[in-house]
């Protein structure tokens, strides 16, 4: 099986992550954060909002089943990429639209669907999604992986991350894991 890794943050990780899961084709996606400058980072250091890194998932996936833009599609969909250091309730850098780049090929593509998103006013507002080369990824705590699939009855997951899920299962049913 031919996998590829994409890297992004949208705002909480435990949202992301929950919302790329739900796709067939998806063989792992791994909370975490980069882009910052502070080595090995804790949550708490993140939450700071200090460190310069975001929350940000990594999701690999199966070539023969998901393309890099169904990826994206899905991200760019369950989150709003016109805000500045915000999605939700959640407020600050760490929460930051970004996408973080493996190679030349995924800038190229990521920068094509943004612009195409533009292009078709996808949205009210400019995208401000970050595009930038994936330096370092450092994995979150243990606690944080598969958080809503843990906690799915906590507050922040019933408000936040299932709206998101039931979003991706309606909009992207074909592309669902069954």
């Amino acid at each position: 099986m031919p996998t590829a890794t994409a890297t992004v943050g949208g705002g909480c990780f435990w949202c992301t992550e929950a919302a790329v899961e739900e796709l067939s084709g998806v063989v792992d996606v791994t909370s975490g954060y980069a882009g910052g400058d502070t080595d090995d980072p804790s949550y708490r250091e993140v939450c700071s909002g200090t460190t310069g890194h975001a929350e940000v998932v990594q999701v690999e996936y199966d070539t023969d089943e998901l393309a890099y833009e169904d990826v994206l599609e899905v991200f760019f969909t369950v989150h709003d990429p016109t805000t500045v250091d915000r999605e939700g309730p959640d407020v600050g850098s760490q929460y930051r639209s970004i996408v973080l780049y493996h190679d030349d090929d995924q800038r190229e593509r990521v920068a094509a669907f943004v612009d195409e998103l533009e292009a078709e006013g996808a949205f009210d507002d400019p995208v401000v999604t970050e595009i930038e080369p994936l330096d370092v990824f450092y994995r979150a705590e243990d606690k944080h992986q598969n958080y809503f699939e843990k906690n799915p009855n906590a507050a922040y997951c019933t408000v936040n991350v299932a709206p998101k899920v039931s979003k991706v299962r309606e909009q992207f049913a074909e592309k669902v894991e069954q």
